[in-house]
């Protein structure tokens, strides 16, 4: 499978494919088939763990059900399997979904700017009025009407004030599913005409499972480190493999694995790496890396554990540990928040990346040190 013909089946309008929410199915299925389904739900839950997929499988399974309106499978019914919302990619209703011709489907997603040709970093208004006159329409399949909105988080505040117009005066048979990273963005009110469901981040054999099936070039060794940063997400796993991620952490560990004091070639190979045009990306992960394992680190000085983390190999948790123990919890909280400012910056005043990258593995220095 060629690489681009692998992130096209990872999207969630093309995956039949969901694993370790077969409780979240289950609500869906129950709901509909009662024939007393919310208008909206707000699927909730971290970024990466199959929201957006678990919402296109839902959008699959009530249309495929034609007229029927809640009473069970309908005319694809045969093909969908018993306690879960599957939908076999050969039926044509995935197929037209995956192509984005079903017309009682409607996304609402951000979309390019024509101005500047680039993608917009909000979902606009103008995009959300269009499902008011999407909802106003006869479904032409007789049956519902579902739109989807991915990411609910990203609608700016005209654009969020226009879909509360919409959860004020819901059309029969008209669905809304909205997917959210982190509801406490969302208006009160928005969330408050929603029935909320959220999902959880997956178990690690449900992580491994599927980046075994989308990634079937990787090792064992490698399969169960991206698990383990995945922290539950297997979209962030994925993530991680495309981008090189596992040898960015491993580089980054190697690097902590120096102090107190640092291996100074290494580090400027590594800054190098990060720093050089067309780096952009690496920068970013190896960042965010950088922010995962610290938070790590600073539930460690406090003597905890975040709720779901991974547990880590005895190397590592000796090194979170030592360096835990090197420095008071005070100053590892001055040390996480110089570190995500000099990330922020390196962005907003294009600041030299292997520059910035120095500079955060000295200010890990100096508090192991001091």
């Amino acid at each position: 499978m060629s690489g681009e013909d692998e992130d096209d089946a990872l999207r969630p309008l093309n995956n039949p494919d969901l694993r370790g929410h077969e409780e979240a199915e289950a609500t869906l299925k129950q709901a509909f088939e009662s024939g007393r389904l919310a208008h909206a739900w707000l699927l909730a839950g971290p970024q990466g763990i199959g929201k957006a997929t678990l919402a296109y499988r839902f959008a699959r399974y009530v249309l495929a059900t034609g007229g029927n309106g809640g009473a069970g499978p309908g005319l694809f019914g045969d093909e969908l399997e018993g306690g879960s919302l599957y939908l076999a990619p050969e039926d044509p209703v995935f197929r037209r979904v995956a192509a984005s011709g079903h017309t009682d489907l409607k996304v609402v997603t951000r979309t390019i700017n024509e101005k500047t040709s680039k993608m917009r970093t909000e979902i606009v208004v103008e995009d959300v009025r269009k499902v008011g006159g999407f909802f106003h329409h006869t479904a032409g399949e007789g049956g519902w009407r579902v739109v989807i909105v991915d990411c609910a988080d990203e609608m700016n505040p005209n654009a969020a004030n226009a879909l509360l117009k919409v959860l004020e005066e819901p059309p029969e048979r008209g669905l809304l599913l909205l997917v959210s990273h982190n509801p406490g963005r969302l208006l009160p009110t928005i969330r408050s005409r929603c029935r909320k469901l959220t999902l959880n981040p997956l178990a690690n054999n449900d992580v491994s499972s599927l980046i075994t099936a989308h990634r079937p070039d990787l090792d064992a060794a490698d399969v169960s480190s991206l698990a383990h940063l995945a922290d539950g997400s297997p979209g962030r796993a994925l993530s991680l493999a495309g981008e090189g991620g596992l040898d960015l952490y491993r580089d980054m560990i190697g690097l902590l694995e120096s102090l107190p004091r640092l291996d100074v070639g290494a580090l400027h190979t590594f800054g190098g790496k990060l720093g050089k045009t067309g780096a952009d990306d690496a920068f970013h992960t190896a960042g965010a890396l950088l922010q995962w394992w610290l938070a790590r680190l600073i539930m460690a000085a406090a003597g905890g554990r975040r709720s779901g983390d991974t547990e880590l190999d005895g190397n590592e948790q000796a090194l979170i540990s030592r360096l835990a123990g090197a420095a008071s919890l005070d100053r590892w909280f001055e040390v996480w928040e110089k570190i995500n400012r000099l990330l922020v910056k390196t962005d907003h005043i294009n600041l030299s990346r292997k520059q910035v990258v120095l500079n955060v593995f000295l200010t890990l220095e100096n508090a192991v040190r001091s």
